[in-house]
């Protein structure tokens, strides 16, 4: 399924947060959002997957503007990991993750052993099989991360749009997860803080600054030393994994010189 943003502007209290940006997410790619903290990307996010109305602009699943879709139409088709981990009540973390079938049910219709198998899988898949009847408050914020991603992972969506996905989580998790996440070849749009995790795992990386668009293409394209220089105010290097082929940035503090 292919998502499409189309000259989004988002104003929040009068001020433009997001202006102008469009991007094109094609079906099966992993696309990676960059840029500052306050440069837009979970705005972006939130506007992208309804939490926020756009002033101006258009955001579409296979051509097909999603302001017309019910909420449980777009949960059928997009998942969403927020940054925000909390639950307002406690639950298992099976009840937290069989959440996420809701989109495929009718009115009461009760948890099937469909479901319960789907669950299990998921929870495999984040390396959380046995945490099933863990109560949600009391696990770390990593646990609670890759709960809410399982809980994604459960809607079968074809379109996945993560916010900042591998917070929280230890090295390797960020990797296990991101692993996951590409194995599924869906549309996925992930925001990134990380640049190396970005430079490995995106096809497209996309870089906002001042809520405005301001590069994309492969990465290595999009990483250069003066591009974090500009937005990210750091000096780098930019080498080439010797394994992987991949660009991989080090980066140099004036303390370190």
């Amino acid at each position: 399924m292919m998502l499409s943003v189309s000259k989004l502007t988002t104003t929040i209290e009068h001020k433009d947060i997001i202006h102008q940006v469009s991007m094109h997410i094609e079906s099966g790619k992993f696309v990676g959002l960059i840029g500052p903290n306050g440069s837009g990307k979970s705005t972006l996010l939130k506007t992208i997957y309804r939490i926020f109305e756009p002033r101006a602009g258009l955001v579409a699943l296979d051509e097909k503007d999603i302001s017309t879709l019910t909420h449980k139409e777009l949960a059928r088709r997009m998942a969403v990991v927020a940054q925000e981990g909390s639950a307002p009540f406690d639950f298992t973390v099976e009840e937290i993750v069989l959440m996420g079938r809701s989109p495929h049910k009718r009115f009461f219709e009760g948890d099937t052993s469909e479901d319960s198998y789907i669950t299990n899988q998921a929870l495999v898949k984040v390396g959380l099989e046995g945490y099933s009847n863990r109560s949600f408050s009391t696990l770390s914020g990593g646990e609670k991360q890759r709960v809410l991603i399982a809980r994604a992972l459960v809607q079968k969506a074809n379109v996945l749009i993560l916010d900042e996905p591998t917070n929280h989580l230890d090295i390797q998790h960020q990797l296990h997860i991101l692993d996951v996440v590409k194995s599924l070849n869906v549309s996925t749009l992930a925001a990134i803080h990380d640049l190396n995790l970005a430079a490995a795992y995106c096809d497209i990386i996309y870089v906002i600054n001042g809520g405005e668009m301001v590069k994309q293409g492969s990465p290595s394209e999009v990483l250069t030393r003066d591009l974090v220089k500009e937005i990210f105010q750091v000096d780098c290097t930019i080498t080439t994994h010797p394994m992987t082929g991949k660009v991989q940035i080090s980066y140099i503090s004036d303390g370190m010189v």
